[in-house]
């Protein structure tokens, strides 16, 4: 029996019950904040991913947030802004933004999960790998426009190009 059956047939179906289990499978490092809330270390390529996930019953919407530290010179922002603004039409679900006072990149979704609906284990494993992988994929041009002086159209084709042939 998987994890997911085993909830559907408990009836007590907790998406944050579900992540907690699918940490644990990845051997993640987590800690379960509240009954509603889980934090915990992705590690990636480029570096360690901190992402929370969060339930609101009253919205019934599961929140994705990942971070990773990142500090720009003050000169650099506008160049940041502007290679956030092209990363996002990029994105087909979730968002980017820079959270300056902390210091910290940030990429954010939202399942709305309305009506009762379930997700399921395969659903927020994909959530997961989503947010890392294009954490992954914008790092570098997010690094390019802000220390490597390169405009954000030469940054941003790091992040749109397509690796071909064999290794």
């Amino acid at each position: 029996m998987t994890a997911t059956e085993y909830y559907l047939d408990s009836e007590e179906i907790h998406p944050i019950d579900i992540v907690e289990h699918l940490a644990e499978h990845h051997a993640w490092d987590f800690d379960r904040v509240a009954d509603d809330q889980i934090a915990m270390a992705v590690e990636g390529q480029w570096r360690t991913y901190s992402i929370t996930l969060a339930w609101s019953a009253v919205d019934e919407t599961l929140r994705l947030i990942c971070t990773f530290e990142m500090e720009p010179p003050e000169d650099k922002l506008p160049a940041l802004y502007e290679a956030l603004n092209s990363t996002n039409d990029m994105c087909w679900a979730g968002a980017f933004t820079y959270w300056h006072e902390q210091r910290l990149m940030v990429y954010r979704y939202g399942l709305v999960l309305a009506g009762g609906q379930i997700a399921g284990q395969a659903q927020i494993n994909r959530l997961i790998s989503t947010a890392v992988m294009n954490a992954e994929r914008f790092y570098p041009a997010f690094q390019l426009v802000t220390w490597g002086d390169r405009s954000v159209e030469s940054a941003m084709q790091v992040a749109i190009a397509e690796a071909y042939g064999r290794a």
